[in-house]
């Protein structure tokens, strides 16, 4: 199948280049990103009962996420550096399947979306639990980081329905 959208990030030449979003409006956008960190039962059960050496693993991982977001820009090359209002990260334990889910909602007014900044916070988020928790369980798997909502902008709102 072929794609009909062309690629923003690719100049005359087919070289990198940032988007130039001088012209578009500022609007009001949202993003919420999510992913999974699974591990070993008897890691779940040491954050939960704050039995990590290295200290509170959700508190420190929920403050890892944020900053990642307000540095996206700074580790993605073609990002822009946007009006971040607000980012809100939240961790739902699974006991069942032994795995911990990172929700990351991001927000702005800005020219341009915001959903970089969700999925990087989820990204940050998840690499932090396994930092904390490595010394105890290094099969620990980063799994299924994705997009789940966007709204704002000139392409509208975006609902992932696939899970």
């Amino acid at each position: 199948m072929e794609n009909k959208r062309n690629l923003t990030h690719l100049g005359k030449h087919g070289r990198a280049k940032m988007v130039d979003v001088s012209e578009k409006k500022i609007t009001v956008r949202e993003a919420v990103a999510k992913g999974l960190i699974k591990m070993e039962k008897e890691t779940l059960d040491l954050i939960k009962t704050s039995g990590v050496k290295k200290g509170d693993v959700l508190a420190v991982a929920q403050v890892a996420g944020i900053m990642g977001a307000k540095k996206t820009c700074d580790i993605i090359p073609m990002c822009h550096p946007i009006q971040i209002t607000g980012v809100d990260i939240d961790f739902k334990i699974d006991e069942k399947n032994s795995s911990i889910e990172i929700l990351a909602t991001t927000k702005t007014m800005d020219r341009t979306g915001i959903e970089m900044e969700a999925l990087t916070a989820v990204a940050i988020a998840a690499l932090t639990i396994y930092d904390m928790c490595k010394s105890v369980d290094k099969t620990m798997e980063i799994k299924e980081i994705k997009l789940v909502k966007k709204s704002g902008g000139r392409s509208g709102t975006f609902v992932r329905t696939d899970g």
